[in-house]
């Protein structure tokens, strides 16, 4: 099974909710072709999923914050259709979901993670950044004392 997300190292977790670029890819029949010839996706009594939906849409919406990644996923949506800053308009959805997935961490830990650490690892290319332009600063003015004198 290939990983949904291609930055993380483990192949069971799932992309960041927060990126809607990883809504998009990935699509995978969750039921293949039955041998009664009936490819439709079951899900169970009174649910329906879209056809080809992707996987790590499935795995959302199998734990306790499918009303919540629905919201998010119909805002996020509303938002590519309007051409409108999604981060903008959807950050009270996004909290929402954000809140109850850390309300089912058994469920969500490894979206959990995988949020974490790409927040640590942002982080710590600011840091990197923050250092380059620090030396880049030091070295002009370097430059320019020496200039002067």
């Amino acid at each position: 099974m290939s990983s949904p997300n291609p930055e993380s190292s483990d192949p069971q977790t799932p992309p960041n909710p927060s990126d809607p670029s990883t809504r998009e890819h990935n699509q995978v029949d969750a039921e293949p072709d039955r041998p009664d010839g009936d490819s439709s996706n079951s899900v169970g009594e009174g649910e329906e999923e879209e056809e080809g939906e992707c996987g790590f849409c499935l795995f959302m919406k199998a734990g306790g914050c499918k009303d919540s990644f629905v919201a998010w996923e119909n805002c996020v949506d509303e938002a590519e259709k309007k051409g409108e800053d999604i981060a903008a308009k959807c950050m009270e959805v996004t909290a929402a979901l954000k809140k109850c997935m850390e309300d089912h961490p058994d469920y969500y830990e490894p979206i959990l993670r995988a949020e974490k650490a790409a927040h640590e690892e942002a982080l710590r290319e600011l840091e990197k950044e923050k250092a380059a332009k620090e030396d880049s600063e030091q070295n002009l003015e370097s430059k320019e004392d020496l200039k002067n004198n």
